[in-house]
This record gives structure tokens, C-alpha cells and sequence, in this order.
């Protein structure tokens, strides 16, 4: 299915944590060996996450988008896939561009990619819209707003597409990363999870060159909707840890629905589940190593 170009990208220039500043630099490593081999330039480390965050809503209720960046920029992450965003849609979230104002609380350039884009209770007010958003300490370099199928009463009695798959080209420090995130269907039928995958991996080409996909599945990994995914995609957490990594609900969680996937040619150093109360989500981050010998890679567009 044709993409779209709906994905809202704005820029601010900075960081989400202090782990960018102490990251690898730029300057090429020597290979060990023959006077003859080429030069190696070091891998590049980056901080991803994935985040539910439940339009700012904790699992006490109450709204405190402040404490959704505050988790952020103490977990140490550079580059974030949200979901559940709030722009403007209503009073739960005081009309507020939660995509724009956690921008500019972390000083991080950003993309919202909308699901809803709904017409403004009033005519000189912003349109209502709701969606995902990525966050990223490193310059964007190209976005879009890929559509997938969903199933909603705001969209119609059937599944269609629908756009809210958003897709970023992120400069880590010389090495072109592609970064998706996504958020499936909730309902305990897989049907439209499992069209969801293949509308995802349809547009996700895991072989280009580094490439994560984050986000809430709505399902465990056994789910059979899945697997196609396991065939493109290392799990992060399988690779680090064999504990259950359970994210949901965040008070006493039984389930793990989120995730960072990555392509095979990106290693995974470290994984964890922020143990938080700021969503009724739990975030998931891991710590990855980017290819060097991707420097200077252009990812297709």
C-alpha cells in the first residue's frame, strides 16, 4: 500500500541524556593486521527505547507528562518510539501537543506521525489528532508516515489503512539508522495484528542496512501473529536476557507486549525494563551497537 506524507517533523537541536556526549567518537579506529587493511571506523553505540506512554496518564490516574520526560532523559535513551500521543485531542491531556512539548523538554528533534487526525471542536483551534511519535538526539534526516490496517469506530466499521507507522532516518554519528515505530491492535482476536505484521514487513526492509523497529505488539513473542516478525528481526531481549521482561500493566506486570527489534547486523549489549509508574505501560531500552562499517551508508528513502 502506498505510504503517506503526514508525519509532522519538527527539529530542536540538543540531546535526550547525557550518553550521547560520552558516546564513540567520529574518528576512524585502525584495523589490527596487514599494513594493506583498510581502515575500520568503530561501531556506534546508541541507546534506543520503546514507550508507551498513555498520553501522559500514570498508573495513579493522574496526568504528568513532565514525569514522562523525566524517565526518559534519566533512563539514557537517544532515539525513542512513543506511543499513545496526544496532540491537541482533548481534555484528558489539556489539549496539549504532548509530541512538541516532551520535544522541548528534552531538547530532542521529533516526529509525530498521527493515526487520528480529527477536525477541531472550534475552527480557530488546532486539529485533534492522536497518534505516535519518535524522539531523537541525533539529526533527522527524512520521516514518514507509512500506513498499515487498523480497525477502529473513527475509521469505520471494517478494517482499512490507516496511517500511524512512522518511519525516521536518523544520522548516529555518520551511520544512517532506520527507525520505525509502531503500536497493533489490542483485541484478544489476532486478525488484524496479523495483517498488521505483514503490512509492517512490506515496508520494513530489514536488509538496507541498521534497522530497529519499537514498539507495543499488544502480544507476547509466542504469539503465531509474530513470527514472520522473528524471521527479519532479532528480539533485543531474547538476545540479553532470559528473564520474562514482563511491561504490562506497569503496576504488577504480567505480560511482555513491547519491544526494541533490531536487523542482524546491529548487536545488543544490554537490556532492561524501567520499573516506573509514569504510564501504564513499563518502557523497555536496550543498548545497541551500530555497525561502523556503515559509515557514510545512505538508507533508501
Amino acid at each position: 500500500m502506498p505510504p503517506t506524507d503526514t508525519a509532522a517533523t519538527r527539529t530542536r537541536r540538543g540531546a535526550l541524556s547525557a550518553l550521547g556526549a560520552s558516546g564513540i567518537a567520529l574518528a576512524s579506529g585502525l584495523c589490527v593486521g596487514s599494513a594493506s587493511a583498510e581502515p575500520q571506523a568503530p561501531d556506534r553505540s546508541l541507546t534506543a527505547m520503546s514507550y508507551n506512554v498513555h498520553h501522559g496518564v500514570g498508573s495513579d490516574g493522574r496526568l504528568d507528562l513532565e514525569g514522562t520526560a523525566r524517565e526518559i532523559r534519566e533512563s539514557g535513551a537517544e532515539v525513542v518510539g512513543l506511543q499513545e500521543v496526544d496532540v491537541h485531542w482533548g481534555e484528558r491531556s489539556n489539549f496539549r501537543n504532548q509530541a512538541a512539548s516532551l520535544a522541548e523538554m528534552l531538547d530532542a528533534n521529533y516526529v509525530f506521525a498521527p493515526i487520528y487526525s480529527l477536525d477541531p471542536p472550534e475552527t480557530d483551534r488546532p486539529r485533534r489528532e492522536y497518534g505516535l511519535a519518535v524522539l531523537s538526539e541525533y539529526p533527522i534526516r527524512h520521516s514518514r508516515n507509512h500506513e498499515i490496517t487498523r480497525l477502529s469506530p473513527l475509521l469505520g466499521p471494517e478494517p482499512q489503512s490507516a496511517p500511524g507507522f512512522p518511519e525516521v532516518s536518523v544520522n548516529v554519528r555518520g551511520v544512517r539508522v532506520s527507525f520505525f515505530a509502531t503500536h497493533l491492535d489490542y483485541r484478544a482476536d489476532p486478525s488484524v495484528r496479523e495483517m498488521q505484521v505483514g503490512d509492517m514487513l512490506e515496508i520494513v526492509d530489514a536488509d538496507r542496512g541498521p534497522t530497529l523497529l519499537v514498539g507495543d505488539l499488544n502480544a507476547p513473542p509466542g504469539a503465531p501473529e509474530l513470527r514472520p516478525l522473528w524471521d527479519e528481526f532479532d528480539d533485543a531481549w531474547n538476545v540479553r536476557s532470559e528473564e520474562p521482561g514482563y511491561t504490562f500493566p506497569a503496576e504488577t506486570p504480567t505480560k511482555r507486549i513491547d519491544y526494541v527489534l533490531t536487523s542482524s547486523d546491529v548487536e545488543t549489549d544490554a537490556v532492561e525494563v524501567v520499573e516506573t509508574l509514569v504510564s501504564d505501560h513499563r518502557p523497555v531500552i536496550a543498548e545497541l551497537s551500530i555497525p561502523g562499517s556503515a559509515v557514510g551508508e545512505q538508507s533508501r528513502e
